[in-house]
């Protein structure tokens, strides 16, 4: 009984900063894993922890070098460079402006046309920060709380242990603490499976912790948020989101579902690998079923402006208040720390927000997401203190393009140390990816030259 008091008032602590502009007091479970976030809890009525811990010491850092978008522009050239990837999208925008919005490779290795800034790619797990927001739009406009019980407005909803799924609420779904297993029925989805019927299914599915408990990341249960915008708006997701996100934001490229992959005017095709090199595929239909989660294409110029609105540039839209709770902190994500080499190297701690991975980036606060489906993979992450947000989608299975947006970073912060694209891959040009970099003392001094226009 102690216990469960202790929790409840750690518990009403973090409630008091997640909701600024909620009407009205709130109860919402924020509660992380017991003892597993690092992070000071919020002061009342900050939508922010109060302070992040001294981070852990991993790499030496120099002054940062003046941002030079043309370095990592040359550097997404390698990466198309002799068929390496099909085709790539990267937007960087930093201080308020687009600084770079360009289309590398082809769209479609049998057809090739080139692709461009209004190219389309199905953006999958991106997806989730725009199902978040439209929440939090909800929110904002007092048609919903953070803690809003999901029986409200589904009340079918089942779970396996009794009086569960009465405590689920909009925040849990939204920052995957609904108590199910970890991605719970994928499999079924990519079996052809229809979500309604899985939603169905949850009340036989056995339950990892009670709600709000602890984090196992969803797409199933993550989309019955589409349910809530639907009772609450009376309007389709997909539909509301386009009215409140897409048109105010400009983002006129984007579209919902395979029908909108098809019916934009220039469209990435997936890819994976086959004998002959890479092979495009029709995209499978599979993941469209759960919008929230996974249902969004956007062109990179589409991308460039959700970075400024997330960024905080478009307070018309999106208010400051609402950002500072999307991004804040809820429950620890270890296991992304034991990720890619980069991760392994730069994230001391790994969050989850709303809709919205959370990180300590070597000390400093990262807001990330990313996302892939077949054929498809994308990556997109704020850095706030430099007002700097990058972009990155390509049309393949390929891994490689995963370590440019941490190079990004590293040159932005001037971080030394790390070398997060294959240099083999990249013929060898070492002096591109890292001339920015000091020679080790005695080393060859063309690692330090500047590097090329």
């Amino acid at each position: 009984m102690k216990e469960r008091i202790r929790r409840q008032t750690w518990r009403a602590g973090l409630i008091a900063g997640l909701l600024p502009f909620a009407l009205g007091s709130a109860a919402q479970d924020a509660t992380p894993i017991a003892g597993a976030i690092t992070r000071l809890p919020p002061a009342p009525g900050s939508a922010l922890p109060a302070a992040l811990p001294e981070p852990v010491a991993a790499t030496s850092t120099a002054p940062a070098p003046a941002f030079d978008a043309s370095r990592f522009e040359a550097m997404a050239e390698a990466l198309v460079a002799n068929g390496r990837i099909p085709g790539l999208a990267m937007a960087i925008v930093k201080g308020g402006r687009i600084v770079s919005l360009r289309g590398y490779g082809v769209t479609d290795a049998r057809d090739p046309q080139p692709v461009d800034a209004h190219t389309v790619f199905r953006l999958a797990s991106l997806s989730k920060s725009f199902a978040a927001t439209m929440a939090g739009m909800l929110v904002n406009d007092g048609m919903l709380r953070w803690d809003s019980r999901l029986v409200d407005y589904v009340p079918s909803f089942r779970m396996s242990r009794p009086e569960a799924a009465a405590q689920v609420t909009v925040a849990d779904l939204l920052s995957h603490r609904t108590g199910l297993p970890r991605n719970a029925f994928d499999r079924d989805l990519e079996g052809n499976a229809q979500y309604h019927d899985l939603t169905l299914r949850i009340a036989d599915a056995p339950m990892a912790c009670a709600p709000g408990e602890c984090y196992a990341y969803q797409n199933v249960a993550f989309s019955l948020i589409g349910d809530i915008v639907f009772a609450t708006t009376g309007r389709f997701y997909s539909e509301e989101v386009a009215r409140r996100i897409f048109k105010p934001l400009g983002m006129h490229d984007a579209s919902y579902g395979l029908e909108g992959l098809e019916a934009s005017a220039r469209w990435a095709r997936p890819h994976v690998r086959g004998r002959g090199g890479w092979v495009p595929l029709m995209p499978k239909p599979n993941y469209y079923r759960v919008a929230p989660a996974a249902g969004v294409n956007a062109s990179i110029s589409d991308l460039a402006q959700w970075l400024l609105a997330q960024g905080g540039h478009r307070p018309d839209v999106l208010p400051a208040p609402l950002l500072a709770t999307l991004h804040a902190p809820l429950v620890s994500t270890p296991s992304e720390i034991r990720g890619s080499s980069w991760r392994r190297a730069r994230l001391q701690h790994a969050n989850y927000a709303l809709g919205w991975r959370e990180y300590d980036y070597a000390g400093h606060a990262v807001v990330f997401h990313g996302g892939a489906v077949q054929g498809y993979r994308g990556m997109m992450a704020l850095l706030p203190e430099q007002d700097l947000g990058v972009a990155i989608l390509w049309n393949s299975e390929s891994a490689l393009p995963s370590g440019l947006l941490p190079t990004i970073l590293d040159s932005v912060l001037g971080l030394q140390g790390g070398r997060w694209l294959d240099e083999d891959t990249l013929d060898g040009s070492e002096d591109l990816l890292y001339a920015e970099r000091a020679a080790p003392p005695g080393g060859n001094a063309s690692r330090a030259k500047a590097s090329p226009p």
